[in-house]
């Protein structure tokens, strides 16, 4: 019963392509239609691409007839804006960025043209990727298309929002601390960050360079498989790229979960803060896995109540060093009134960086600076290697952890941007799969009363995808929670 080619997942959009049933011009078009028609509402994009990319899509349709079509030929993506993109704007939803054109194509950029996707348009996000509700952007504020009052999560909010919006077929954002799994729970789509080093980070402007990871997102679990299939594997331009095989994540599609053990810690369904109804839906989404054949198991993960603390001494002491290189000098926004080279400093980073950025580099700073570095930084990393046993024990017990993805539907917009410590406290489930550097997945699972989507979070152990994939396609199988669309 769909009735528009932007409403089609990759996977049929894939299969209508290979036969000649729709060419990818009319999907391209289809999408550029639909971005003319609700962008106004939703604000997801920074730059829309239309005329490059129509002519990829007449290649694409080209490379087709000449029976060539790969799983992502043709199919429109839409790319978070902290991805450099040759010859395109990339601003990472920075004044600084405003005007930065990068003169290469990050590593996943080139593999999605290597399949002959159609990049779209590149997508609103939090400044250099520090938020959870897109409000810290530069340039606008992101809207949720299943209420336009509520945020649409962060940081890659226009990621998640534009394709729950129909404004794509799939998407590619990061995530330091669930930057990608956040905002797919709280719209409604499937998200994942692959495990630390599966994806080449060649490209993407650094925030957490420890914790930083690209990750796509899809209207279904296939759809999700097909993207990483795409930009996973080794990359020699980024040092921490594992060369590891990467297996046929669509062969892991089985919907078979019978004898998986489902691990449950202890220490979320405890945890402050979190909404009865995500905690009624995501206790309905592990009973729905048991009936079809998994085991549930109780774990721990002692040092969980850590995380969020651990979490914001790591990511902005990488940040304080990562963002220094934006001076004024070598390239992006210079101050108009530079003084002498202090005050050009200052003047620069002070209007060119947001509040919430201003904030974390000077936390970082602060952590790093001399006397503090072993209090602060030093005694992070100890406790991170903590979090990291807490899984290696955890996974010794079960196949994959299941939780929350966030502890509550998306609230509205402006309701938390003066609070800086409950805005942090968003990523409570999410933070832990970062610090471990382990593989994780949020999938539709169920909606809050006034009609928002909740999210369930998978999480397996390194290299591991294939088995998040695995349960999620099991429970969207046994499921509708991922058919409903936003009535924008």
């Amino acid at each position: 019963d769909i009735v528009e080619l932007y409403e089609l997942t990759i996977a049929e959009a894939h299969g209508l392509l290979k036969t000649g049933k729709i060419s990818s011009r009319a999907l391209t078009r289809s999408v550029l239609d639909r971005i003319a028609a609700v962008e106004p509402k939703v604000d997801a994009f920074l730059t829309i691409l239309e005329k490059s990319a129509l002519e990829e899509a007449d290649a694409a349709d080209r490379a087709v007839a000449a029976g060539a079509c790969r799983p992502l030929t043709g199919i429109p993506l839409g790319i978070k804006d902290v991805v450099c993109t040759r010859g395109v704007r990339t601003t990472c939803g920075s004044r600084i960025l405003e005007n930065f054109v990068p003169p290469y194509d990050a590593f996943v950029i080139k593999r999605l043209k290597e399949q002959g996707a159609v990049i779209v348009g590149k997508l609103n996000m939090d400044e250099f990727a520090m938020g959870s509700s897109t409000e810290n952007s530069g340039f606008k504020v992101t809207r949720n298309p299943w209420d336009t009052t509520c945020i649409p999560g962060g940081s890659s909010g226009g990621s998640a929002a534009a394709l729950a919006a129909g404004m794509c077929l799939g998407a590619l954002g990061s995530d330091t601390g669930g930057s990608v799994r956040q905002p797919a729970s709280h719209c409604g789509v499937v998200g994942v960050k692959p495990t630390y080093g599966r994806v080449s980070r060649f490209g993407l402007i650094a925030y957490a360079s420890s914790l930083d990871q690209i990750g796509p997102f899809g209207r279904s679990v296939a759809d999700a498989a097909l993207l990483l299939q795409a930009i996973a594997g080794h990359d020699p331009a980024d040092s921490t790229c594992v060369p590891v095989a990467v297996p046929d994540y669509t062969a892991a599609l089985s919907g078979n979960v019978k004898g998986l053990r489902i691990g449950i810690p202890r220490e979320y369904s405890a945890s402050q803060g979190l909404d009865p109804e995500v905690g009624a839906a995501v206790e309905a989404a592990v009973k729905r896995l048991e009936s079809l054949g998994a085991e549930r198991v109780e774990i721990t993960l002692p040092h969980t109540r850590y995380a969020v603390a651990v979490y914001y001494v790591i990511a902005p002491c990488e940040a304080s060093s990562n963002l220094a290189r934006f001076d004024g000098v070598k390239y992006g926004l210079r101050s108009a009134e530079p003084g002498d080279l202090m005050q050009m400093y200052r003047r620069t980073r002070s209007q060119g960086f947001g509040a919430e950025v201003r904030r974390r580099i000077i936390i970082g700073t602060y952590c790093l600076s001399a006397g503090y570095y072993d209090a602060y930084y030093g005694k992070a990393s100890q406790v991170r290697t903590l979090i990291v046993e807490d899984f290696k024990k955890a996974f010794e017990a079960c196949d994959v952890i299941a939780c929350p993805t966030a502890p509550t539907p998306a609230f509205r917009i402006g309701e938390k941007l003066d609070d800086p410590l409950t805005m942090y406290l968003s990523d409570i489930f999410t933070i832990s799969a970062n610090m471990a550097g382990i593989p994780a997945l949020s999938l539709p699972c169920g909606f809050s009363g006034s009609g928002l989507p909740i999210g369930l979070q998978l999480m397996g152990t390194h290299f591991n995808e294939e088995m998040l994939f695995r349960v999620a396609n099991a429970f969207e199988q046994a499921t509708e929670f991922h058919t409903r669309r936003p009535a924008l």
